[in-house]
């Protein structure tokens, strides 16, 4: 899918390894990167795409002060412009050599969170269809790995990879030995959407990682840009595309659903659908419903408000929707399980409708905060009953947290 990233410019690389060091200066030695904090895989599985060098990059900490968030997919790794099997951000800036992509790493590990990165994307030369075979393409990743001490890698297989099937033997060969040489690395695999799930060389892309005996930890779809209108159209295609993995690998749905994954378009997409903090809300409770693995969206570049709120067009640094900064990425903490700080919605809540005063017998379980609660389960706390909107777990069900993940469904 198109996404709006210019290639960073030889000029521009520099600049930006400028500012990675002086915001470091004093710190750790050039290049080198902190360890990785102990995050679950749910926060790698719900980490946003950021582009760290290019559409106007935010504050990754100010990201994390705002809205909870702890782990971000940092995009994108290519093979050099000029040719080449070494690892490169966008095709320009040597990840050997890289001090600004690693300030920002080091910047989100001294608060407590990690990243992900994403390798591919739309456009550009991949290092599957750089590099000689699976083994080279593999050993290249790998560098990428080691020097970001990274627990968790996105194989991002799209145009025009995805229509090579040498390349795409590659990248999922690759994927397979890092899956082997680096034990509990967490391995995300995201491509096209379509209406049916996924397309043809979608298809082709899960029968080789079949051939190969390899299976990631999710198998991830982008359903925009590909003629979808808002939530229901992306439910659609998400039920479709479990039906897919269950076919190919001969998976019951619900282990089908484990290791499916969602990646979205927050606002307008490349080719003018609209997708809204509603829709996400929907596409979110179909996701923690179903028990699917993953929710990510493209990107944190773009959760911020246009001037004008629409704008008409798509825009790489805004949504082009009316948003407050960050709201689309509070959905992604939603899924990991967390809940963002209390913030004013963005239009003013709706009265609630008055609940009598209780006296009877609640009949649902008791609230643990140890226990783990999807969307649809009901719990009875402090004289009221409660249903969860999503995933959670040690959250208290209350209402003075209006982002909460506990509807309160009236006194027992």
């Amino acid at each position: 899918m198109r996404r709006l990233r210019a290639l960073l410019s030889a000029a521009a690389t520099a600049a930006l390894a400028t500012v990675g060091l002086t915001a470091f200066s004093g710190g750790q030695a050039a290049g080198a990167t902190s360890d990785a904090a102990a995050l679950s895989n749910r926060w790698y599985a719900a980490a946003p795409y950021l582009m760290p060098l290019d559409n106007d990059p935010p504050s990754a900490t100010a990201i994390m002060d705002a809205t909870g968030l702890k782990a971000f997919q940092l995009a994108f790794v290519l093979a050099p412009n000029g040719g080449g099997c070494s690892p490169t951000w966008g095709g320009t800036a040597p990840v050997s050599s890289d001090t600004a992509v690693g300030a920002v790493i080091d910047a989100v590990r001294a608060k407590g969170g990690d990243v992900s990165v994403s390798i591919g994307g739309y456009g550009g030369t991949k290092l599957g269809q750089a590099c000689s075979d699976s083994a080279a393409t593999a050993a290249a990743y790998q560098q990428v790995i080691t020097k970001y001490k990274l627990k968790a890698i996105d194989f991002d297989l799209e145009e025009p990879e995805y229509e090579n099937t040498a390349a795409v033997s590659h990248e999922i060969g690759a994927a397979k030995i890092l899956q082997q040489n680096n034990p509990g690395l967490y391995v995300s695999v995201t491509t096209a959407g379509t209406a049916d799930g996924t397309g043809w060389f979608g298809k082709q892309m899960l029968l080789e990682a079949k051939a190969q005996g390899f299976t990631p930890n999710n198998f991830s779809i982008m359903p925009f840009d590909g003629g979808f209108n808002g939530a229901a159209s992306q439910t659609g295609a998400l039920t479709n595309f479990n039906s897919i993995l269950q076919s190919t690998f001969g998976w019951s749905a619900a282990t089908a659903y484990a290791h499916e994954g969602f990646s979205g378009m927050n606002g307008r997409s490349d080719t003018g659908e609209y997708f809204s903090q509603t829709d996400f809300q929907t596409v979110l409770d179909y996701a923690t419903g179903h028990g699917m693995d993953r929710f990510t969206f493209w990107s944190l570049n773009r959760d911020r408000q246009c001037s004008p709120p629409d704008n008409g067009t798509t825009s790489g640094t805004c949504s082009s929707v009316p948003q407050t900064s960050w709201d689309f990425a509070k959905y992604s903490v939603k899924f990991a399980g967390a809940t963002p700080p209390t913030a004013p919605p963005t239009s003013p809540p709706t009265s609630p409708p008055t609940t009598p005063p209780g006296g009877g017998t609640c009949t649902a379980a008791a609230w643990s905060g140890s226990a783990v609660y999807t969307a649809g389960n009901e719990v009875s706390h402090a004289g009221h009953t409660w249903k969860a909107k999503w995933w959670t777990q040690n959250e208290e069900p209350s209402a003075a947290n209006t982002w909460g993940a506990w509807q309160d469904e009236g006194a027992c």
